[in-house]
């Protein structure tokens, strides 16, 4: 994943070590998915999972800026685009967004997060480019949606395999397909930091996190 843009030197050291987490858990994701074989059936233009709301931390929000930060520069056309959707999307939650709409911020309040993601469940992402059904930011995409595809197992809870691109298979199956991408919990560690030097917590949209708003330094 390499990045040519301009990074202040305090962030170097962690996204380094972003990039190396990231590497590991492509590659674990990887060779899960060579073990299933023709169990797995996704690629290019397959964005069904592309749709609705969910969380990520303020470690994937960072990446996905300096994803931005990259497609400016290797296509300012593109990123003016996919800026747009995002600002497109931010302006659709205005009055409603369940936390810091300045930010993106969402607050301590799972309740309310649950029942704002299930009335923009329909939602396409903003960074998937609706007429190709590619994803702009793919190589700066969130944790999530690189965990999308086998089951795996992450911070000791298995999940499930995406139903849009895996088996079936029956249950007592699964752990023979499982992924174990971050085994030493590394994301743990460098969101923990991040949000240290940063000076704020909480999750986002990735709405927001295209815009650069929840790890804005103020």
């Amino acid at each position: 994943m390499p990045d040519h843009t301009e990074r202040p030197a305090a962030f170097l050291d962690l996204d380094a070590a972003d990039d190396e987490l990231v590497h590991r858990f492509d590659a674990a994701m990887g060779d899960a998915i060579r073990r299933s074989g023709p169990l797995f059936g996704c690629g290019p233009g397959h964005s069904r999972c592309c749709r609705g709301l969910f969380p990520v931390n303020l470690l994937d929000a960072r990446r996905l800026e300096r994803g931005m930060a990259a497609l400016a520069a290797r296509d300012p056309a593109r990123a003016k685009t996919v800026r747009r959707r995002a600002r497109r999307v931010v302006r659709r939650f205005a009055g409603e967004f369940p936390g810091d709409q300045r930010t993106g911020l969402l607050a301590d309040d799972e309740e309310k997060e649950e029942r704002f993601c299930a009335r923009h469940g329909g939602l396409m992402c903003p960074a998937l480019d609706g007429a190709t059904g590619r994803c702009d930011l793919y190589e700066w995409r969130p944790l999530a949606c690189r965990s999308m595809g086998p089951p795996v197992r992450l911070g000791g809870v298995d999940l499930a395999p995406c139903p849009y691109c895996f088996g079936p298979v029956p249950a007592k199956d699964l752990e023979r397909y499982r992924a174990a991408p971050d085994p030493e919990g590394r994301e743990e560690a460098l969101l923990a930091e991040l949000e240290a030097r940063l000076g704020r917590r909480g999750d986002t949209f990735i709405a927001y996190a295209l815009l650069g708003l929840p790890t804005a330094r103020r």
